[in-house]
């Protein structure tokens, strides 16, 4: 039952108990001034089945992918979910989890937590992954700090390429704590790599680089890493975009010494942008530096030694001495996490591949079909994965229009974060669209244009 009906009579049974008369009773310690003395202003209660009509109706004012074909990415992805995946992760055990505190109680919860670090693990190219991160943009705030260390001071060079919501908050704390940002240009899609160079000092903290980029271009991230090191510098990757992994150089290849990034795709709905899922892995030296927690597998002391899960590290302040805190990331945060790992189970390595290899497919078709298009421009030529700009010969207030009149949920507009960039929208292309609503999106454009 999703609410609990009380009965005037139960209420006042429950008041009774108190050894109170009445709800104004109750509400006694609450002062006079702060009261409200005047009933709600909502409209007359409604019975259930109009209730259900009414919210029916304020529904439908959402689209919804259910009725609508997306073509919209930007850090969020429409991806296929087993049906496996809603069916486990729905399972009491999960859903009403808390925080492992007693592990010999939490084995379902801890072996979970241990299976997505290794997979992270597994796609990242990295030694060690941790658990409940909040989303991307602030698992790579807290790779940031992992940078800054114990004083919380100093220079971090970040990619212009990278995420704006993620460089936003950033800012914020950057602001907060004192250290200073400093953001590098791309240019033709990708980021400058003479302009970085000149960046990055030998004082430098931490280099920060999303790979795909935000206009889904791919960086050179050999040649970035070499830039990144040629100090003490920490050199972090960010991928909002998963699947990537699968058909791109993972972070451990490049030399990565943290990956960070956005993992709510991976059997997880859009939900409307949020709740997120952060994800972070780093090389081993940064083990004890890491936030959150870390499950370690481990065996029973006895003759069964059966194998058990414990939590091994963790540095958040409730834990451990406060001074010796590196991170105040909160209470366990993986039901996402749960989604994630049995969608990865469910599609294993082969389908990992697959799933990169539509992505890939799918999206450079349609970005053939949509440039063959009079007007519809590609302003960069760098390659790219399942995301890509067009500048339109329109006005894009006009395609969102149309697609809205279409059924289609159009790209991100560049503009809102790129003043330079009028008229230029992210299409994204996942394993999810079809070649006839590719076509579709296409034709759509084409009548705009006429």
């Amino acid at each position: 039952m999703s609410y609990v009906p009380n009965t005037p009579e139960e209420q006042q049974a429950m008041l009774e108990s108190m050894g109170l008369s009445s709800l104004e009773d109750l509400l006694a310690p609450v002062p006079a001034n702060v009261r409200l003395n005047r009933p709600l202003d909502l409209p007359a209660a409604l019975s259930e089945p109009d209730l259900r009509r009414v919210v029916t109706r304020m529904a439908a004012k959402n689209r919804n992918l259910d009725t609508a074909i997306s073509f919209l990415g930007a850090g969020t992805y429409d991806r296929a979910i087993p049906s496996v995946v809603p069916h486990l992760q729905r399972r009491s055990e999960f859903v009403t989890s808390y925080t492992p505190y007693q592990p010999e109680v939490s084995q379902g919860m801890l072996q979970t937590i241990y299976e997505f670090q290794t997979m992270v693990c597994q796609i990242t190219g990295l030694d060690i992954a941790n658990a409940s991160l909040y989303d991307g943009a602030t698992a790579m705030v807290e790779a940031v700090f992992i940078a800054l260390g114990p004083g919380g001071k100093g220079e971090v060079v970040i990619s212009a390429g990278v995420d704006p919501q993620y460089r936003r908050v950033l800012q914020t704390y950057a602001f907060a704590r004192g250290f200073t940002v400093k953001e590098v240009p791309t240019r033709n899609g990708v980021t400058s790599l003479e302009e970085l160079d000149a960046a990055v000092t030998a004082t430098t903290t931490a280099v920060v680089v999303q790979q795909p980029n935000f206009f889904g271009s791919i960086e050179d991230m050999q040649a970035i890493e070499k830039i990144a090191h040629k100090g003490k510098g920490v050199f972090i990757s960010v991928a909002t975009e998963p699947a990537s992994f699968s058909v791109l150089a993972p972070p451990g290849e490049y030399n990565a010494d943290i990956a960070v990034g956005e993992l709510m795709s991976f059997g997880n709905p859009m939900s409307f942008g949020a709740p997120a899922l952060g994800f972070m892995a780093s090389k081993q030296k940064f083990m004890r530096l890491l936030p959150g927690r870390l499950v370690g597998q481990t065996v029973e002391e006895g003759g069964d030694k059966q194998t058990g899960y414990v939590l091994t590290l963790q540095t958040r302040e409730q834990h451990i001495r406060r001074e010796r805190a590196t991170s105040n990331i909160c209470t366990n945060q993986s039901l996402l996490a749960v989604g994630a790992t049995i969608y990865m189970a469910a599609i294993g390595k082969q389908g990992f591949r697959e799933l990169g290899q539509l992505c890939l497919q799918k999206a450079h078709y349609a970005f053939r079909q949509i440039t063959a298009l009079p007007g519809f421009e590609a302003p960069f030529t760098a390659p790219f994965f399942d995301e890509f700009v067009i500048k339109s010969p329109v006005p894009l207030a006009r395609l969102e229009e149309a697609f809205t009149q279409a059924g289609i949920v159009g790209g991100y507009a560049l503009d809102k974060d790129y003043p330079d960039m009028e008229n230029c929208m992210l299409f994204c292309v996942t394993e999810t669209r079809t070649k006839e609503e590719i076509d579709y999106l296409v034709s759509v454009l084409k009548e705009v244009q006429a």
